[in-house]
């Protein structure tokens, strides 16, 4: 452990179940954002659903809906989930493999789990895009990353780089994004840029991060300084967790529902242009209607910043 990585305390983000996808909702496990942190680096939501048996929970179902001002990133451990979006994209999320969405100006999708899922788990998560470029035109990319051996485990690195590995996948700021597979007993030391905060989302096992030790569905936060991160699996089985980082994100945004925005105005017109059918397209293929926007809270939506 590096003596800057000591000095700085992880902090554990615990997670609290939301319903996801309107009527015909599942749960998930959320982490970010939350009222002390609302951002690490720029990824400013994750979402961790399952392990579920679709046959009980019925799977996901999520409806076509609409996106501005950010990227969805879709990462899957084990199912299947059928992707279609205003741009024509029909598209699958399996283990292993990254799908990216930009949402930019705007754009709308479904997400639903295909008949060949048995049990559905994984991690959606979102990057908010830079001021000077979230009215970006939307887009689409799909990537495999070759799994990169720790010596004590495995990483697949979707986003970024870490372990001699790199992403060619583009972003708009500077990202890390990759899962981690433990080794019961294991602890494996990685090089991290210094200049970036990370997060580390546990799915499973007994993992200590820096020196404390993480649940599963826990986010460890680290604040930036240290040029290694050393990660530890106290459990007998194998562990497996998400690795997110980026600097310090240091605008302020307004996040709500779908949209991600700098004023009110600007999430008044979202809301407004998806209601009336303009400005993100039609999602073909999904076979139902697409989900309503929430009313707008009475109140002025408060803005974000890196730590509050």
């Amino acid at each position: 452990m590096s003596e800057s990585q000591a000095e700085t305390a992880v902090e554990i983000l615990s997670a609290r179940d939301v319903p996801l996808g309107g009527p015909r909702a599942m749960t998930v496990r959320r982490t970010l954002p939350q009222r002390n942190r609302s951002l690490i680096g720029a990824w400013c939501f994750a979402d961790h659903y399952g392990p579920d048996d679709v046959s009980d929970t019925g799977g996901m179902d999520v409806a076509p809906h609409p996106h501005t001002g950010l990227q969805t990133v879709s990462w899957l451990f084990s199912g299947e989930i059928e992707h279609r979006d205003s741009l024509g994209t029909h598209a699958y999320v399996r283990p292993g493999e990254l799908n990216l969405m930009t949402g930019g100006h705007g754009i709308s999708h479904s997400e639903v789990s295909t008949e060949r899922t048995t049990v559905l788990h994984g991690v959606q998560l979102w990057v908010v895009l830079p001021e000077r470029d979230r009215d970006t035109a939307p887009a689409f990319q799909h990537y495999v990353p070759e799994p990169v051996a720790l010596g004590g485990g495995v990483a697949r690195v979707f986003l970024g780089s870490l372990a001699g590995a790199t992403s060619p996948v583009a972003t708009f700021t500077p990202l890390l994004g990759a899962e981690l597979a433990l080794d019961p007993g294991a602890t494996v030391t990685l090089a991290v840029d210094p200049a970036h905060e990370h997060g580390l989302l546990v799915d499973s096992g007994d993992v200590e991060m820096a020196g404390t030790r993480l649940s599963p569905a826990d986010l460890g936060y680290l604040a930036p300084g240290g040029d290694t991160l050393t990660l530890t699996n106290h459990a007998d089985a194998p562990a497996r967790a998400v690795l997110l980082g980026g600097p310090p994100f240091e605008e302020r945004i307004i996040m709500w529902w779908n949209f991600i925005g700098r004023t009110q105005e600007d999430i008044e017109q979202a809301r407004s242009d998806w209601m009336t059918g303009t400005r993100f397209g039609e999602v073909e293929g999904y076979g139902g209607d697409a989900l309503p926007a929430p009313e707008l809270p009475r109140v002025p939506l408060k803005s974000r910043g890196n730590t509050h």
